[in-house]
């Protein structure tokens, strides 16, 4: 039943996405009770270090991971696979073994300098502070070792239409660093190193899970150094110029942690528990569909499907705008419900997550609503360059909004360190009078206005590579949608207001009840305003889904 499951193969786009967005559902409420136990369970300045400990390793699972093997491993996978299997099982074993030998001589170097690195990570820690994040990261080096392996087998399974397996890989990840807080803290006497065990935990789990299907498949890794194979070289190619986007990526996180080390204490945890939230949507849409349909791009491309390519693009980019517009009104109705529901409710532990941080995270997250659209389209964006395998042109727009980004962050949080009547009008309407530490709401803010820049020099540089792309065909589409969705904030915001009258909401039951109230509101409201107005997009999600279950 298991091996059945895991080697099941999606037949749609859309469908994939569904798989995809259904285990990203999972991992994420796994994601969230992650950082409830860890909003709960320990100080704030405990959970700054275990954020800025993450920064360093995950800086690597970037460049060399997410940044390089996964954007340009599947293009040439697919073009040695449509020569012959033997082909594409040559290319893996030479991929497997260079990476294998890369990340561990990367990350090995890395922990050697690990105490210079830290001192320019975070300028605001204490020795102690600093001393402990340095102990973390060195053991978290071990984690993109296992993930750069990992993301190899998922780019095998995602060509293969292996969804399903793929699927688990983040629940799992995120069971290994729950598990992780609940035994080995405890384990270990509340030594923060057991968190970080817990992470390694994860990134091992995640590369077990594929191993049955890709066997099952038909791929035997070996060890192979023939490192002049012509799609080697072609990957380094491909991926030098996206290392450079994605380090420029996570140098711009490094920054914003450098500048939240500053501030008030719990400042880099608040930055990172709203950007989680946040995460939840564009993971479960913009990754979900991004991946699903990089792909079907990529075969479309090799083939010179034209017409194809044209049909697919147009149809899920409609559908990302009609599924995140309308959750970006109800998540910024929602901010303050969402934000104590999950992180202010102590599931065990002490209850640490005070009022004041959850007034600010909700914020936060509030500001974040705005470029939800934006984020999720960019990955799906930049899969379109990938599958023409142009790998510059999204880099050279990712590294500009990334320098925008870095003089937004110092601009607003000094900015908002000072009091003045733009200062003000932003508390009032955040409904922060009274709240401290307020400049971290900068960090998101510039965040958001840079991801919307990106947006729109992926779509104008999209139009000047594809002549033929015009817009004007979901302009319609687009419109119906945001008319739906104020109409449906409409009533939501009616409905908080006339439940508060009737529901304790100083009780999670009341707090709880009165957003179940609102979410079910817009979900049935956004549903019958798309119907009445004649949206195209539930019926093409549809029948996607039920295209998979007709033999």
């Amino acid at each position: 039943m298991i091996s059945r499951f895991l080697n099941s193969k999606t037949k749609t786009v859309t469908f994939a996405a569904v798989v995809l967005a259904s285990a990203g559902l999972l991992s994420r409420a796994f994601g969230l009770l992650r950082d409830n136990l860890l909003a709960n369970l320990l100080p704030k300045a405990q959970t700054d270090i275990y954020f800025a400990a993450f920064r360093i390793p995950d800086f690597v699972y970037g460049i060399l991971i997410t940044g390089g093997i996964v954007a340009a491993f599947l293009p040439v996978f697919s073009a040695e696979f449509k020569k012959s299997k033997q082909d594409a099982q040559t290319l893996t074993n030479n991929v497997l073994t260079f990476f294998l030998i890369a990340l561990i001589v990367i990350c090995s170097i890395l922990a050697i300098f690990t105490p210079y690195l830290i001192e320019l990570l975070v300028p605001g820690f204490s020795a102690a502070q600093k001393a402990q994040t340095i102990a973390l990261t060195r053991i978290m080096f071990l984690s993109p070792i296992l993930l750069g392996i990992s993301s190899i087998f998922s780019g095998i399974l995602q060509y293969s239409s292996l969804f399903f397996a793929y699927s688990l890989t983040p629940i799992l990840y995120n069971i290994g660093i729950i598990f992780g807080i609940v035994f080995f803290l405890p384990l270990f006497d509340f030594d923060l190193r057991a968190l970080a065990c817990g992470v390694v935990l994860g990134a091992l789990l995640h590369l077990l899970i594929q191993i049955p299907p890709i066997l099952k498949s038909g791929f035997r890794p070996r060890f192979s150094f023939n490192f002049r194979h012509l799609g080697l070289q072609r990957i380094f190619k491909l991926m030098i110029p996206r290392t450079l986007g994605a380090g420029a990526f996570h140098l711009n996180l490094i920054v914003i942690t450098a500048i939240a080390s500053t501030l008030s204490p719990g400042s880099i945890s608040i930055f990172n528990f709203s950007n989680n939230l946040q995460g939840m949507p564009i993971g479960l849409i913009g990754i979900s569909f991004a991946t699903a349909a990089f792909p079907a791009f990529s075969r479309h491309f090799i083939q010179k499907e034209k017409e194809k390519f044209l049909k697919k693009f147009f149809s899920i980019f409609s559908q990302i705008l009609f599924l995140i517009i309308p959750l970006s009104f109800l998540i910024f109705l929602l901010r303050a419900q969402i934000v104590r529901l999950i992180l202010g409710t102590s599931i065990i532990g002490e209850g640490l997550f005070g009022w004041w941080q959850t007034r600010l995270t909700a914020a936060c997250l509030g500001i974040f609503c705005i470029a939800l659209f934006a984020n999720c389209l960019i990955p799906f964006l930049a899969k379109v360059f990938y599958s023409f395998h142009d790998t510059r042109t999204p880099v050279k727009i990712a590294i500009f909004s990334v320098i925008l980004n870095v003089i937004l962050c110092y601009s607003f949080v000094g900015f908002l360190s000072s009091p003045s009547f733009l200062q003000g009008e932003i508390v009032n309407f955040l409904k922060l009078k009274g709240v401290q530490g307020i400049s971290v709401l900068g960090l998101p803010l510039a965040l958001c206005i840079s991801s919307i820049c990106q947006l729109f020099l992926l779509v104008s540089f999209l139009k000047r590579k594809i002549k033929i792309l015009d817009f004007r065909k979901i302009y319609f589409s687009f419109l119906k949608v945001l008319v739906s969705a104020v109409l449906m904030a409409i009533l939501v915001y009616l409905t908080l207001q006339i439940s508060a009258i009737f529901l304790s909401t100083n009780k999670v039951s009341g707090i709880f009840l009165q957003t179940f109230f609102a979410a079910v509101v817009g979900i049935f409201s956004y549903g019958l305003f798309s119907f009445l107005l004649k949206s195209q997009e539930p019926r093409i999600i549809w029948s996607s889904i039920s295209t998979q279950f007709k033999k």
